[in-house]
């Protein structure tokens, strides 16, 4: 029995005990709440149990989904006159009142909210919805899963609805999902029906062949040295003395007083000094030889033709310089006004000293001057 129960027979108790006044509300509500399907809380209100509902826990809880029935205990559902079915929502005259079957077809009752449509030649379905179209005449052509469609048969031709991935008027052609090359760094693409796959060359990981594989995750490189990571390989950047893919190889120091020069070109020589025995004494020696590269600076210099062509121009150019100004003192010596608006040359019977004027103006000719430009002042030259 639930706590609220409990406490009514508490309240009983001290009722008859002689309680205070106070204690009365517990007898109200015993009154009208129905101890059968409840009890009494402290408050004076009714608590029901479950399945029981209502302010004095008088009715019974339904079904879920209970549309035309009742109960008498809780969860029941007991159909109303004229409805069937678990959840009371089958009419049992649909076929006198309702008529479902189309196109000409008869509804015949078949007991419990249940019928069945007698369907006229050329029509099918529960309600005799659908006609005999083109999709069922050319016997489901569409390939791959996809629906064919034609308007229950009312359509004068079908048409087929694909699944992803197909197309065509049958959906017989598999899209090639690999025409866009999704795979990158010359990973090879597998096509799958709406789908593909990578197949990625070594190096490179993920869906589309992007990642680059760190080859420096398993730190190969030994003596401290630092890692670089490449495709599908690294570099270790060994510290002096140390050598190797790994710098695992420690490296001899050079001898200074063993080095000898031997010139290979102009940016480089090579020293191959040799120490121990001859190759053929008998005793057991260690032939030793070290490798000097030396870097020389080439001045850069003039070559003989560069240096002819500067001789050649300069002397052309000193040429035209000298003819150019012998030409203008003989006609000057001679008195040749030089062609051009300025100047005027004397006729020729004037006499042999005669005074010439010449304006001079930075103007181009033809040109008048600005009238708020007082005129140049006139020279004179004897000629």
């Amino acid at each position: 029995m639930p706590s609220g129960c409990r406490c009514l027979h508490l309240m009983c108790l001290l009722c008859v005990l002689g309680a205070p006044a106070r204690h009365a509300v517990a007898d109200d509500c015993s009154s009208h709440c129905d101890l059968a399907h409840g009890c009494c809380d402290p408050d004076g209100s009714c608590r029901c149990d479950p399945g029981w509902e209502g302010p004095h826990c008088e009715r019974c809880v339904r079904m879920p989904g209970c549309q035309h029935g009742s109960c008498h205990q809780p969860w029941q559902c007991i159909c109303h006159g004229g409805w069937a079915g678990k959840f009371c929502d089958k009419d049992e005259h649909i076929c006198t009142t309702q008529s479902p079957c189309r196109n000409g077809g008869q509804c015949v009752y078949d007991g419990g909210g249940e019928y069945h449509c007698v369907c006229l030649p050329g029509f099918h379905g529960r309600d005799c919805e659908r006609k005999t179209g083109p999709c069922e005449q050319a016997g489901s052509p569409c390939q791959n899963g996809g629906q064919c469609q034609d308007d229950q048969g009312f359509a004068l031709n079908f048409t087929c609805r694909c699944l992803a991935g197909f197309v065509g008027a049958y959906c017989e052609v598999n899209v090639d999902d690999c025409l866009m090359r999704p795979c990158a760094n010359g990973a090879t693409c597998l096509d799958g029906i709406n789908r593909f796959f990578c197949l990625c060359p070594e190096g490179f990981a993920g869906r589309f062949c992007t990642i680059n594989l760190d080859d420096c995750a398993s730190r190969p490189c030994q003596r401290g040295a630092r890692c670089r990571d490449r495709v599908h390989d690294f570099d270790c950047l060994c510290p002096s003395g140390y050598g190797g893919k790994t710098c695992e190889l420690v490296l001899p120091d050079p001898d200074p007083a063993t080095v000898a020069d031997m010139p290979l070109g102009p940016t480089s020589a090579l020293v191959v000094p040799a120490t121990g025995p001859a190759p053929h004494s008998a005793g057991a020696g260690l032939l030793r030889i070290s490798v000097k590269e030396v870097v020389r600076r080439q001045e850069a210099r003039l070559g003989e033709s560069s240096l002819v062509a500067v001789v050649v121009f300069g002397a052309l150019t000193a040429t035209l310089v000298l003819s150019t100004v012998l030409l203008t003192l003989r006609a000057w010596r001679r008195g040749i006004c030089p062609p051009g608006p300025c100047c005027s040359s004397a006729p020729h019977y004037a006499p042999a000293r005669q005074d010439q004027e010449c304006q001079v103006s930075m103007l181009p000719a033809g040109l008048p001057l600005p009238p708020d430009l007082p005129p140049e002042p006139r020279k004179t030259t004897a000629l």
